[in-house]
Order: structure tokens, then sequence, then C-alpha cells
């Protein structure tokens, strides 16, 4: 997945768009940390555009699986393209519901032998303009991860939400500095000129920022259109829904791997893999990507991923020094 920094690339409807533009991170890492064998049970909870989920399933042969996951059901077809032939299952849900989703295909808590979060948003999703998640485009102000589902989007929030839960937002999911600044102006404004576009929405960001802080590396309104998203989508009660149940899912000796592009997606994930007993860290500080990933791929530079164990009475197996192929 991406942080919302990564340029727009054209803002391809998805049907003119054959092919993923997405790259998955630390593939190498993901697959070297989670180990798969032949017969392994493995898990993608972020399915993406399928690259993880297609690495993982070569490893697992025909008496093996990977059940993947995804809340948007574009990525779902993209993923599908991308693991045909493969022992894959796609699963249209969102993460958190994976213990749920799971014991419905047959998979028991305590069966599975890896889980896979690579958490953010992907290059695909941004490309289409008509999800809202860019504004490097103009589009509507969408921004949900699965537009099948009534619940609000972005241009719903901004029309109801009041000044003060609106700066708390900005604030907390975008540590951006001026957030009151911004949501007053969004109140002030949005009765005579509704915000509907991620053009209005950022074109207003811009105007409450002082100009000498406009014209940096990284467009004043990023910070907001990354809170945004994280509050339509609720996307860190999802991750603290599912680091609660990862303990159960996975068998004893089983492996989470967690990659993760910002504070707000890292904190609970080192907390949880260090204060609960069930977890062996295996990752004491998280894996980056090396050099010659950000040359080809800048969205990597930003990744980390963590992995931990589920506490066994066996011997740990040996973790890797360097990625395997």
């Amino acid at each position: 997945m991406s942080p919302e920094e990564t340029p727009d690339p054209g803002g391809l409807e998805p049907e003119r768009a054959p092919r993923a533009v997405h790259r998955p991170v630390l593939i190498d890492e993901v697959v070297a940390w989670l180990a798969p064998r032949e017969g392994s049970i493995l898990v993608d909870g972020t399915a993406g555009a399928g690259g993880h989920a297609a690495a993982l399933a070569r490893r697992v042969g025909d008496s093996g699986r990977v059940v993947a996951f995804d809340r948007d059901p574009e990525m779902l077809e993209l993923a599908r393209k991308a693991t045909a032939g493969l022992p894959v299952s796609l699963v249209h849900a969102p993460y958190s519901a994976m213990r749920e989703k799971l014991a419905g295909r047959g998979i028991a808590a305590g069966e599975v032998d890896g889980v896979l979060l690579d958490l953010g948003l992907s290059s695909d999703q941004l490309a289409w303009r008509h999800r809202g998640f860019s504004f490097g485009s103009d589009g509507p102000l969408d921004m949900r991860f699965d537009p099948t589902s009534d619940g609000p989007t972005a241009a719903d929030l901004l029309a109801e939400s009041s000044a003060e839960d609106l700066a708390t937002a900005f604030f907390e999911f975008g540590e951006e500095r001026f957030s009151r600044r911004i949501a007053r102006r969004i109140v002030e404004t949005r009765d005579a000129e509704p915000l509907t576009t991620t053009g209005q929405l950022a074109e207003l960001v811009r105007r409450c920022i002082p100009g000498k802080l406009r014209h940096g590396p990284i467009d004043p309104a990023t910070r907001v259109f990354q809170a945004l998203r994280i509050l339509v989508n609720d996307e860190l009660k999802h991750l603290d829904a599912i680091l609660a149940e990862l303990p159960d899912i996975l068998a004893p000796g089983g492996r989470a791997a967690i990659i993760s592009f910002h504070s707000l997606e890292d904190r609970p994930t080192k907390w949880a893999f260090r204060n609960d007993p069930r977890w062996t860290v295996l990752t004491k500080k998280p894996v980056i990507a090396t050099a010659e990933e950000t040359a080809v791929n800048p969205r990597a530079r930003s990744a980390k991923l963590r992995v931990a164990e589920r506490w066994s009475n066996q011997e740990p197996t040996p973790t890797p020094t360097s990625p395997s192929t």
C-alpha cells in the first residue's frame, strides 16, 4: 500500500487500467519472514492487486492455501487476475472479520500459519479519480474502501461534522498543525459552496496554509486527505480489532507480518507485539526497504515491516538474516 503523497499516475478509470500499477513493497522480506511451506495456510488481510498473495501462494503448493481479504471489490478484481491458477481464495470483507470469515471456509482459529497485513492505500486506488482518494486529479469526494457499502462518504462527513470533530480528526489522524483553521473554513463555507470534489477540498486546504509553507515537497492537502480517509473507513478501529484477534487466529509458531506507512499504524502494531505475552517479537527494529527497492519503487521508502511469532512450546524456527527469493 501507499502513503498519500504518491503522485497520481494519471487518474485512470478502472476499465481503462487493464493491469495493476501497484508494486507490492518488501515482497522478498515478507516471503522470507512468513516462510511459507508446502501445505501452509496463509492469510493476506489486504489483498490489494494480489502481488503478495501470488508470491505466497507459489510457495504453499497444491496442498496449501492462501485466503486474501479486501474491502474494495475493484482491487479484488485485480487480485483475481494476479492469482489466477494459484491456490488463492478471495474474500470481499475487511480483515477485522478474518476470524469469522475463515471459520465459514472451514479454517478454525489456531490453524493459520501466517498472516500478512499491508496497510494503507494502493497506487491503483489513488489512480482511480472516481474513488476520490487523490488530489492529483479532480474527482468526487468518496474515499470509501468499499464503495458498495452504505457508509458515509468523505463529502458526507465534511457536510455533517462539526468544526470541532473535523479539527480533531485532522489533527489526530493527519497530524495537521492548522487543523482548527481548516475545519473552521470548511464549516464557514460549506453552506454556500458544498465540498463535493477532491479539487475543491485540496484548494480550500491550501488557502488555509500560510504562504511560505505551501511550497514544500509534500502538498499541503496531504495530511487532511489522509485523515479524512482514515475517518471514512474507520481504519484504526479495524486495525485494533485484528491486532486483538491475531494470536487466536494463528497456530502456535505461526507468524504475523504487518507493513505500515505512518506512525498511526506502526505504534499500535509495535505495542501489540511487545505487550501481549502470546507474541515473540522477531523484528526488534522494523524492516525497511533496501536502497535498490526504493530506487525502483519510491513508495517503499516509508514502509515498515514488523513480524511476530505466536508463542509455542516448541523451539523457535530460525529467523532469516536476509530475504529469500
